[in-house]
């Protein structure tokens, strides 16, 4: 006789709909908050970089049409910093690197980049050369960030060195005008 009442109370529950939206909500609404935060934390990565990557070109272009004035890496991270409008601490967690290239006999650049290690106390600027008139030029700027959410679905995903820092960075090539 138990047994009978209770299959018909778990009928009766199967068959009623209340609630039945609140189901929807709790499987649906966490995925939905992580597109959005997935979606949050790429579009802020992506305005870094296209920040970085004008501010490195317009730096370029002043470098290539200023030939013969020798410029120091903290000058060239300087200018990059002042038209990088939304990168955070720009002027301490960048560093600059700038290569002379021989066209004929192109040399292997290393392929990762020259970052600022803030658990290193003192790191020295790995690769900074000036060029002269007619000179291709090698020119990288790196930095690290902290992700806006390092432990939710892309800020997770991203590669990130032993402090939990993104790497992000920009390159650019340019023919030093004659003088």
């Amino acid at each position: 006789m138990i047994q009978i009442a209770f299959l018909q109370k778990l009928k009766a529950f199967g068959r009623d709909e209340d609630g039945n939206i609140t189901v929807e909500f709790v499987i649906l609404f966490p995925l939905l908050m992580l597109i959005l935060v997935m979606t949050i934390e790429l579009g802020l990565i992506l305005v870094r970089g296209m920040m970085l990557e004008r501010a490195l070109d317009l730096t370029v272009r002043e470098l290539r049409l200023t030939t013969g004035v020798t410029r120091q890496h903290d000058e060239i991270r300087d200018a990059i910093c002042s038209r990088a409008t939304f990168v955070n601490d720009c002027d301490t967690e960048m560093r600059v690197e700038m290569i002379r290239v021989d066209p004929f006999d192109f040399p292997a650049i290393n392929h990762i980049p020259d970052c600022i290690d803030n658990a290193e106390s003192v790191s020295p600027v790995r690769t900074f050369q000036n060029g002269q008139s007619n000179e291709l030029m090698f020119i990288r700027a790196c930095m690290k960030f902290d992700p806006l959410f390092p432990t939710l679905a892309l800020g997770e995903a991203l590669s990130k060195d032993e402090s939990g820092r993104v790497k992000l960075f920009t390159a650019s090539a340019f023919v030093q005008e004659p003088r």
